[in-house]
């Protein structure tokens, strides 16, 4: 189970603007509704299996810590806790002895060169928020900018966020190009689209977002910033997996797919898991293709994993995080 970078994933390349491509399918939202609601209602995965899928998903968080008191000391614990997410004595107690740690660390961009630092000599990436995050409000040759000093700085991925009024004003032309122009200025750092799905207005409006930020170049679409009202939900992460199971039957190339926001228990990251493999099959289950951006999601999973091995749960102040 070691894990991969997306570096390790051939990259979306994008294919020219064609709304009619985009607007091909529509969404029921009852049927959406219904789909998800048969994720969370049958049986959980238990003991042995639950374990394995719940290590499988640590391999797959970001590690984020995004608060306006960040400081070198919290990224070097957050660090830390990246490149070893789990204790010592509870992998023993489960006789897993593979390499572990998470998919990748999420920063502000003046925390990227505690997190090189603290990162040196593991192959995490490090992801940086960019393009004035969370509400892409900033004038837009600054946007721009920010991601050019951002993947200077040691960002491998940048996790931009759109400028909403292009799909609320239905000018998806527009939203091509600015995420396009972030693509070419992203260079050899992975792209990660934030859709801010919460702030779309319909989920017709989701599914075309997503559709377009994938023709512009996105090798992953996110859910959210995570401070947005609505965050990840599991009817927004459907719509946006079955376009991009549309759009890898139309290009043959594969795109990421990073829930973020509201997503803290190990139940809620089985209940991910599950959708990706039921509607994308076991290759979204790896880093390279499925990331959850989560803070407070690795310390339940770690509980969870200690009820595995000793039978009762420990006090969360015993899972050392941040």
């Amino acid at each position: 189970m070691t894990p991969t970078s997306t570096n390790d994933h051939p990259r979306n390349p994008g294919i020219p603007f064609d709304l009619s491509l985009a607007r091909q399918y529509r969404v029921n939202r009852s049927a959406v509704e219904r789909r998800t609601a048969s994720l969370v209602n049958r049986r959980s995965i238990k003991k042995d299996w639950q374990a394995a899928w719940l290590l499988k998903a640590i391999t797959c968080i970001d590690l984020t810590t995004l608060s306006g008191d960040d400081t070198p000391g919290n990224v070097r614990r957050l660090c830390a806790k990246a490149r070893r997410p789990v204790r010592q004595d509870i992998l023993e107690k489960l006789d897993f002895d593979r390499e572990l740690h998470v998919g990748a660390v999420c920063v502000y961009h003046n925390r990227i060169i505690d997190a090189v630092e603290a990162l040196k000599g593991t192959d995490i990436p490090i992801a940086a928020v960019s393009t004035g995050f969370p509400a892409g409000q900033s004038p837009f040759a600054q946007r721009l900018a920010e991601i050019g000093e951002s993947v200077k700085a040691g960002a491998n991925e940048i996790d931009i966020v759109i400028s909403r009024e292009h799909v609320l004003t239905g000018d998806w032309q527009a939203l091509y190009d600015e995420v396009k122009l972030f693509r070419e200025a992203c260079g050899e750092a992975h792209l990660k689209t934030i859709l801010a799905t919460g702030e779309l207005g319909t989920l017709s409006n989701v599914h075309i977002a997503s559709m377009i930020a994938m023709m512009a170049g996105a090798d992953f679409i996110k859910t959210s910033t995570g401070k947005e009202t609505v965050n990840a939900t599991l009817e927004v992460s459907l719509v946006m997996v079955r376009a991009i199971r549309e759009y890898e039957h139309l290009t043959n190339y594969q795109v990421g797919f990073k829930p973020a926001g509201g997503i803290r228990t190990a139940k809620q990251a089985l209940n991910w898991q599950i959708l990706m493999k039921e509607e994308l099959g076991n290759a979204w289950l790896q880093p390279s293709l499925f990331r959850i951006g989560a803070s407070a999601l690795l310390t339940d999973i770690e509980r969870q994993l200690y009820h595995t091995a000793t039978g009762h749960y420990a006090a969360k102040h015993h899972m050392p995080m941040a």
